[in-house]
């Protein structure tokens, strides 16, 4: 049995404002629990079985949202920029209004999966380091990748700063002057993966988030396509930290 909850919490959990904008916006006339309009703010409701309508459009209780995207490049992983693009200008209003935030980020010019929640404490554990939750990457790397390159990520790679990563995993789709690879790192230093292969001379021409932790991304996706995760894909996230 849900418990019941107050009207203003409830659009205030839902990002219609602040607790003090709701208990206005309720004064006001504009919001209707079963077809009845509602003018009190402690008005108590069953946000899951109860109709809602805001502005005479039904709406549907949510505490948390959960965004698969499958990002382009030139778009920022941030809420706010003054100069680029963000993703969340990809998203639609109605996902806007629980105001929904990258979980980690990519850099700028690298393409793939991101998830974007209101979840702080899932962010929070999908990015611990001492939670160690794997990401891996599709590479294209200006440079001849070799089996003896498997042993050096396994090793850990001594970074331009002196940082030694993590163990890393990496398999070779192709070796040649321009080598495909994917790589499986467990951390998320500033430009990691591209710093990894600088520190042998090589350089990374391409790069793809292809999954993070039990999420790979959807290949329907077309890059600054999103959509939310499902049942199945969010009780994974939930049991992976």
């Amino acid at each position: 049995m849900n418990k019941k909850e107050r009207l203003d919490k409830v659009l205030a959990n839902m990002g219609y404002g602040s607790r003090k904008d709701v208990k206005k916006i309720i004064k006001e006339g504009r919001v209707e629990i079963n077809q009845k309009i509602i003018v009190k703010n402690d008005y108590k409701i069953d946000p899951y079985k109860d109709e809602i309508k805001f502005d005479g459009q039904e709406i549907f209780y949510r505490k948390y949202i959960y965004i698969m995207m499958n990002k382009p490049k030139d778009v920022v992983s941030s809420t706010d920029d003054p100069v680029n693009r963000t993703v969340l200008e990809l998203l639609d209003e109605e996902y806007l209004i629980f105001n929904p935030f990258p979980a980690g980020r990519l850099d700028k010019d690298t393409e793939g999966l991101l998830i974007l929640t209101n979840d702080g404490k899932l962010a929070h554990e999908l990015l611990s380091p001492k939670k160690g939750v794997d990401k891996t990457y599709y590479v294209e790397v200006d440079g001849y990748v070799d089996e003896k390159h498997k042993k050096i990520f396994k090793e850990g790679i001594v970074l331009d700063d002196g940082y030694k990563t993590l163990p890393a995993k990496l398999e070779i789709i192709e070796s040649n002057y321009i080598s495909k690879v994917e790589l499986t790192i467990k951390e998320g230093k500033f430009h990691q993966v591209k710093r990894m292969f600088q520190a042998l001379d090589m350089e990374v021409t391409y790069l793809k988030r292809i999954s993070m932790g039990p999420i790979n991304l959807d290949k329907s996706l077309g890059l600054g396509e999103y959509r939310e995760l499902d049942d199945k894909e969010i009780k994974r996230l939930k049991e992976k930290n």
